[in-house]
């Protein structure tokens, strides 16, 4: 073969590979309203950053037929660019080759770039539009996806691991996204479930949808597995390089730098009066979030889930932070199973990757109940707990009002390691509520009163006084200092840059043993 044979040969394959599926598949796929792997990719990183590999890769399997259905690339679209000017792995389903169902050599294309991207010290995106395991391949697909797993594992913690979920992802292929630290899912065209409405149906005579089943609102407001609802699939990409432009590209670097004009001794009148004097009265915690961070800029973690609890990202005087708010709005701010298990991975995420920790705190404790018992709140709450007091990142906390039982040293109080506690003097830092205290240390006079409802009314008014206030926590040295809302940014600023260099010492172990 001659040198133009060979030129001409490479260019039939480079055809081919970025053919996919053909004209036919792709306009199927282009009338569900999906945009092809290239496509996304396109959007996904900067204009002509992304280097392809392994796009002459092909399947070895023989068995079916399948020797006769070969495309360069296998379905599978793989290779590095830039985000924002910073390096990032990414892989993509091509759903118009086999349904974008996974072979081994596909396995082995995605565990090659997840390597690279843990050697090098970058963030690995995965866009998943596929309909599982090649089953074809028997076994042999099967291992790819344990590999795939067990690189998810290793690099968790190492880079930031992210996944969109632009179709469907069924069976075990739904593994690989719940390791990584970031889940995407576009309404209408996405869903994930281990065993589909018809697998349910034979076995438990269930009927439902697969929307509903594993839809995008069902796993961003019902099961938590997704932290993000897109509306289509540019939407979805936009997220994406949204939040890559909070994170480190890994565990060694620091997060990036973003030069603002907003002024880092900002007061704010409005702050002062954003929290009723009613300590029964609820308000939105975005509120105080929005009047203390960069530009009002706060980039919010699984907004659809447990809104009692609101997690997201922002920055404070250009570097990102991580924000943990009570939501007073939402079941008076209780933490609950929910709560518990959405605070607790985003705390540790933030740990993970070297990101401050802001906490604005309204807690009036754990939401009661059998369900929440029988649930295991006790085992769940411990798990925010065991975050908070395993994170080594800079950690102030802002207690707004209310501070009560075991949600207050959870969320943040000074026991749990953390550097610089603040509080509104609206705050109220007890064991429990006045009302409550009341009837239980005055139980008995209660009882012997000629006029109980005065004489409750009284205690509580004293018990208000004497407790429920920040002044006992500040004598003891567990609030730093009672501040102004209108301070709260500078307060924040000077905090977080005198902790810039914080070093915390920790016990010598393997890991440790969180309750899952």
């Amino acid at each position: 073969m001659g040198l133009a044979e060979k030129r001409a040969e490479l260019r039939r394959l480079n055809e081919a590979s970025l053919a996919g599926g053909g004209p036919e598949r792709a306009g199927r796929h282009r009338d569900s309203g999906k945009l092809s792997a290239r496509e996304r990719l396109d959007l996904l990183l900067d204009e002509g950053t992304f280097e392809e590999l392994d796009r002459l890769a092909a399947h070895d399997c023989t068995d079916f037929g399948m020797d006769r259905h070969k495309i360069p690339g296998d379905g599978f679209v793989t290779g590095y660019g830039r985000i924002d000017g910073r390096t990032v792995y990414a892989f993509a389903h091509d759903f118009t080759v086999f349904g974008g169902s996974l072979s081994l050599q596909n396995a082995k294309k995605i565990c090659k770039v997840m390597d690279l991207a843990m050697k090098t010290g970058a963030p690995v995106i995965g866009l998943n539009d596929s309909g599982g395991a090649r089953i074809h391949e028997g076994v042999a697909s099967l291992a790819g996806y344990a590999e795939i797993f067990l690189r998810n594992t290793l690099a968790s913690g190492v880079v930031p691991q992210i996944s969109a979920v632009m179709g469907p992802c069924a069976g075990g292929a739904v593994y690989s996204p719940a390791i990584t630290d970031f889940v995407f899912m576009v309404g209408e065209t996405s869903h994930m479930f281990v065993t589909g409405p018809d697998v349910i149906r034979t076995v438990t005579h269930e009927e439902v949808s697969k929307e509903k089943l594993g839809g995008a609102r069902t796993h961003n407001e019902i099961s938590g597995v997704a932290h993000f609802l897109a509306a289509d699939d540019t939407h979805c990409l936009q997220m994406i390089r949204e939040l890559h432009s909070f994170l480190p590209s890994n565990n060694l670097d620091d997060a990036p730098h973003v030069a603002t004009l907003d002024p880092l001794d900002r007061a704010d009148p409005d702050l002062d009066e954003i929290v009723p004097a009613e300590p029964n009265v609820p308000y939105d915690i975005k509120g105080i979030v929005a009047r203390v961070v960069d530009d009002g800029n706060f980039f919010e973690v699984q907004e659809h889930f447990a809104p009692n609890i609101v997690v997201g990202f922002a920055r404070m005087g250009g570097r990102p932070v991580g924000v943990v708010a009570n939501q007073p709005a939402v079941l008076a701010g209780c933490l609950d199973i929910d709560a518990s298990l959405k605070g607790a991975r985003f705390v540790r995420f933030c740990d993970s990757f070297n990101i401050p920790i802001v906490t604005f705190e309204d807690v009036p404790g754990f939401l009661p109940g059998t369900e929440q018992e029988y649930g295991g709140i006790i085992k769940h709450g411990a798990k925010l707990l065991y975050a908070y007091c395993e994170a080594t990142v800079p950690k102030v906390t802002v207690i707004t009002r209310k501070a009560y039982g075991g949600a207050y040293c959870v969320m943040g109080s000074k026991h749990v390691r953390t550097d610089i506690n603040y509080a509104y003097p609206t705050a109220e830092i007890a064991v429990m509520g006045p009302e409550g205290a009341v009837n239980i240390l005055y139980r008995r006079e209660l009882a012997a009163s000629d006029d109980p409802e005065r004489f409750r009314q009284a205690k509580i008014e004293e018990f208000t006084k004497r407790f429920a206030n920040p002044y006992r926590a500040a004598e003891k040295g567990w609030i730093d200092e009672v501040i102004e809302p209108r301070q709260t940014r500078a307060k924040l600023v000077r905090a977080l840059g005198m902790l810039e260099n914080k070093r915390e010492w920790m016990p010598r172990k393997k890991h440790g043993n969180i309750p899952l």
